[in-house]
């Protein structure tokens, strides 16, 4: 049976996984869904403060309108970041945390991980609509490149999911991998321009690494060039070139692919290691 019939069949409960998903994410609290917005608020503003006032980054200029707003500019990279990462560490414990359901019934593994990605792309997409009312209200316009943002969104939903599926799988065989997955992210986290340009990087781009220039291995990190597609189209408003689309794509492809057939490879005995 393909992945497609199978998940064809089992959408039912694919979405009541996924509205499980939402519905326990801040269940008990005060704020309720009020945390998405919240949580992402609160690191931009403190980052804000360290990198734009303390440390006096260089507010990168939106190229076709001249916006510079760094809190802004930062969003848009963030918001990213923050997907991929969360992606990441809820999809690896996706498994472990569900292992009497998989004990006790038989239904297609990853749609546990499925539910976990889709459940973030419900937050991912609340972020985006308040983060492009901001745009709006400084003088951009987002709704030109609602496309591009769209089809963006949809790859980089593609790359967590195959991230998620190869370490959800990973970890019930190795239970420390959640755990070094979290240093792993946060040497990531610095790796990628989030909190500071990428032309800081480019301006060394003349030292080189085992005789590789240094700008050249930066631009491999796939996390990189969906940052910079993204800014590309909230923040400098020009769609990104076919390169770095065609690298995202790339990329997005080979994740769920090789994702995939991870986790398809190592699923047999997962309620005998569960």
């Amino acid at each position: 049976m393909s992945v497609v019939s199978e998940l064809k069949d089992s959408r039912e409960l694919l979405t009541n996984l996924t509205a499980r998903e939402l519905k326990g994410k801040y269940k008990g609290s005060v704020l309720g869904w009020g945390w998405s917005l919240v949580n992402p608020l609160a690191t931009m503003a403190i980052y804000t403060l360290v990198f734009s006032f303390f440390l006096r980054v260089k507010v990168p200029v939106g190229e076709r309108t001249g916006i510079k707003v760094f809190a802004l500019w930062l969003l848009c990279g963030l918001l990213v970041w923050n997907f991929i990462s969360n992606g990441m560490t809820t999809g690896v414990a996706s498994l472990t945390n569900s292992s009497n359901l998989i004990k006790k019934v038989w239904f297609p593994r990853e749609t546990l991980v499925l539910a976990t990605v889709f459940a973030l792309v419900v937050t991912l997409l609340i972020e985006l609509g308040v983060l492009g009312v901001a745009l709006v209200i400084a003088g951009n316009v987002v709704l030109e490149w609602l496309p591009a943002v769209v089809l963006l969104t949809v790859l980089l939903t593609m790359f967590v999911t195959g991230l998620a599926l190869a370490l959800s799988v990973a970890n019930v065989y190795f239970r420390d991998l959640q755990y070094l997955i979290s240093i792993g992210l946060q040497l990531w986290f610095y790796m990628t321009p989030i909190i500071y340009p990428s032309y800081l990087v480019y301006d060394q781009r003349g030292h080189e690494v085992l005789g590789v220039s240094i700008w050249t291995l930066y631009q491999l990190n796939p996390a990189f060039t969906f940052v910079e597609s993204f800014r590309d189209c909230l923040y400098d408003e020009h769609f990104p070139s076919l390169s770095r689309l065609g690298y995202c794509a790339a990329w997005s492809v080979v994740s769920l692919l090789v994702g995939y057939w991870v986790f398809k490879r190592y699923e047999g005995r997962l309620a005998e290691e569960l």
